[in-house]
């Protein structure tokens, strides 16, 4: 019975049914009733959760299969690296011989080459009307799914390459790696993601290097994938033990960031990058690009424009004290928004400042007044007239807009925060998971637990 449970399971996707079943003692190796293994099943659907269990409870992921082929075969045949991942399981390189081992990767060799498209029309004889759409292939990177006649083919051969080849301890070229990654155009994408993680566990100080050295390519996409390898080396932190070149990095990053870059895209997400790096001073970077022209880079220059200290920030001078406040009356309302945290967090002590935070929370656009809320709310920095502002905005009738106000109160530590959590009123369904909330209950349980 639990064999036929099993199948069923599978079939319908269902991870947590398939792990209980299998401790209650179904066969991982269960047959269905087109003779496969249910691990095919899992594979042929992407049901990576599902296939992940049935290997990891032992099924023979390099059991011959009638055509020849294993369950493994058919795992790199699907383009789905999420699911080649799954299907390896622990130590492929040790376990497969390395005849097998060179058969996977020119098997997935050869499959990227070709192409989804071709390797979707060589199973069902023909490309013609091949439906293509976009999915997540785990929970952070997408890849084309390709349709046809029922068959389907995820096109991550390019991310199954990397990662087969990191899987049996082969380092190919940092060139190839680039090259495989940028051939998508899309930073998102499994192949991108996977060569760029594959080079960051490289410790060399050759790989990093030339990791490096692609960050004044002529080549937009080229610089932006140097830039995220390098931005794992500050922003892995788990890792931290490792030899990561942090120092070296985050120097590049200053660098590159304030002799500038062409390409807006990548200019932003460089300084983004940099501000997460923990440096305690880029102002000059945000002295640069404060004007841009692309409000995509003004938003991320707010937070260069200030100074670190300890839980605290300062303005650096005067020229960054007028384009930060510049970029709070910014035409963009993004823009706005981000430069709503710095004057909130020096504003005790500095009426323009304080003056902008007011502004901003009364902004015209509902979004950036929601954006200002938020961010404001979430300091901790004590300003008396922002704080009757918030207070203020606690009889809102929005209750998104109440619940922001009464968070701030209560992180602030203002004696009107009971009063206000008071006005809070019915929690509307679909807040139950917001922080903010959580941040007013763990005040009301303080209060009952002095």
């Amino acid at each position: 019975m639990s064999g036929a449970e099993l199948v069923a399971a599978v079939g319908r996707g269902d991870a947590e049914g398939v792990r209980r079943l299998l401790e209650g003692g179904a066969a991982p190796d269960t047959v269905a009733e087109d003779g496969l293994p249910v691990l095919c099943r899992a594979i042929d659907a992407f049901e990576t959760d599902v296939a992940e269990a049935l290997v990891e409870a032992g099924a023979d992921q390099d059991r011959e299969l009638p055509d020849g082929t294993t369950p493994l075969m058919r795992a790199v045949d699907g383009g789905s690296p999420a699911m080649v991942t799954a299907v390896l399981g622990a130590d492929p390189a040790a376990r497969l011989s390395s005849e097998r081992r060179d058969e996977l990767l020119d098997r997935a060799r050869r499959l990227y080459a070709d192409g989804a498209e071709v390797v979707l029309g060589g199973r069902v004889g023909s490309a013609e009307a091949v439906e293509r759409v976009t999915v997540m292939d785990d929970e952070y990177h997408r890849v084309a799914e390709l349709r046809l006649g029922g068959a389907v083919v995820r096109a991550g051969h390019g991310a199954v390459v990397t990662d087969l080849e990191w899987a049996f301890r082969i380092l190919p070229p940092v060139a190839e790696l680039a090259a495989r990654a940028v051939a998508t155009g899309d930073p998102d994408h499994v192949d991108w993601s996977a060569a760029a993680w594959a080079l960051y566990q490289r410790r060399s100080r050759e790989a990093w290097s030339e990791v490096a050295a692609l960050h004044t390519s002529p080549v937009a996409l080229e610089r932006r994938f140097a830039l995220d390898v390098l931005g794992m080396h500050v922003v892995v932190r788990w890792a931290s033990w490792r030899n990561t070149y942090e120092k070296e990095t985050v120097d590049l990053l200053l660098s590159w960031a304030v002799r500038g870059e062409e390409d807006s895209g990548v200019l932003g997400e460089l300084l983004y990058v940099l501000s997460l790096t923990g440096r305690p001073d880029t102002s000059e970077a945000g002295l640069r690009h404060a004007r841009h022209r692309d409000p995509r880079v003004r938003e991320q220059t707010a937070g260069h424009l200030v100074v670190g200290l300890d839980d605290t920030v300062a303005l650096p001078g005067p020229e960054a004290r007028s384009l930060l406040l510049e970029l709070a009356r910014d035409e963009d309302g993004d823009v706005r928004v981000a430069a709503a945290g710095p004057p909130g967090s020096v504003c005790p002590g500095d009426a323009e400042a304080t003056a902008a935070v007011l502004a901003l929370l009364e902004d015209p656009e509902p979004e950036v007044r929601a954006g200002v809320l938020d961010t404001i709310g979430a300091s901790y920095v004590r300003c008396p007239d922002v704080d009757d502002a918030l207070f203020s905005l606690t009889g809102s009738e929005d209750f998104t807009t109440r619940l922001s106000a009464v968070c701030g109160l209560v992180l602030r530590k203002d004696t009107r925060a009971a009063e206000a959590v008071a006005r809070l009123g019915a929690v509307p369904p679909g807040h139950e998971d917001d922080h903010r909330l959580h941040a007013i209950w763990r005040w009301e349980w303080s209060q009952d637990r002095p």
